[in-house]
């Protein structure tokens, strides 16, 4: 069986979770704890503990247990004290005031949901995102950089986590060294997948890694991080700000896209991830194969990447990998 390591936070991994679960049952998910907005930084200021949300996302996503325990866990309550707050939030966090740590009380509810494989924050310790713009301004937390992004009209120039030495666990370290794929994305460029790879023993790991690592762009450019970016610069952009060394492969979306959704996203900033030619011949001389298809969905007029399809692909190309 493949051991997969899977990479990010937001919506992103969670969809692709859903699809690795169809090809593997040795799947391990490494989420970002830098989210700082909405319920899970609530909680984050109020109870002194790791954001919640991504991680309740990835063991839904992984999830074997009825359709109403899951349905329950995701809940989130629509008036009073607690509107917008999310059930699960809250259970992981009631799991947490009766466990030894963060990391155990996500092993007790990941079986609960008998989940397949296993979620891990990327740390424990208290992390905080930081990003330069380009036009000097220093700010802080993940959900401030896109807003500041596009108030000063200006882009990321550098950025950076603190404590700058975070530590990882080293079950993480150990199923990197394990994995025969390790998998980036898809999410926020800059507030999901970097976040994780600025944890030097991560990078490290995943530089020293025999397994092929596959890169999935965003299907749309996100207003504050990524505008008017094509699929090579958001390569550019993960090895640049990053120790990174290997990406072997980037998977990107060649499929069509509605008009009218397309205009929807267009009227917030947002325009479609394709490869150019140019984009292509960059790649090429970075030496990082290109893996094209149609992998959008479309849902009440959004889209989001077809998490069985590009599972399907990738495993063919794993397989191809290891024969060879």
């Amino acid at each position: 069986m493949v051991n997969i390591v899977a990479m990010g936070g937001g919506t992103g991994l969670s969809i692709l979770l859903r699809g690795l679960k169809e090809i593997s049952n040795h799947i391990t998910a490494v989420v970002t704890v830098a989210d700082d907005g909405g319920g899970s930084g609530v909680l984050r200021e109020d109870l002194g503990m790791l954001p919640p949300g991504d991680v309740r996302n990835c063991i839904l996503a992984l999830a074997n247990k009825e359709p109403i325990l899951q349905d329950l866990f995701h809940y989130r309550f629509q008036e009073g004290r607690l509107k917008g707050q999310n059930f699960g939030n809250l259970m992981i966090a009631a799991m947490v005031g009766i466990s030894d740590s963060f990391e155990a009380a996500i092993k007790k509810i990941s079986d609960i949901f008998a989940i397949t494989g296993e979620v891990f924050p990327v740390s424990e310790e208290d992390m905080i995102l930081y990003a330069r713009l380009l036009d000097g301004t220093i700010v802080a937390g993940e959900s401030n950089i896109p807003l500041e992004v596009v108030k000063r009209g200006t882009a990321i120039d550098s950025i950076w986590v603190e404590p700058k030495d975070a530590k990882t666990y080293e079950v993480v370290l150990d199923r990197i060294k394990q994995a025969d794929m390790i998998v980036l994305g898809p999410g926020s460029l800059f507030t999901s997948i970097i976040p994780n790879l600025l944890l030097h023993e991560v990078v490290e790991a995943i530089n020293a890694s025999s397994a092929p690592v596959f890169y999935v762009t965003n299907i749309m450019t996100q207003p504050g991080e990524t505008g008017g970016f094509t699929a090579a610069d958001h390569l550019d952009a993960l090895l640049k700000h990053t120790a990174l060394k290997k990406i072997d492969y980037l998977v990107a979306n060649n499929g069509s896209i509605s008009l009218e959704t397309a205009s929807r996203y267009f009227r917030e900033s947002a325009e479609p991830v394709f490869l150019s030619e140019e984009d292509r011949k960059r790649l090429n001389a970075l030496g990082v194969a290109v893996i094209e298809g149609d992998f959008v969905e479309e849902k009440v007029g959004y889209v989001r990447h077809n998490a069985h399809a590009i599972s399907h692909e990738l495993i063919k190309y794993i397989e191809k990998v290891y024969k060879d």
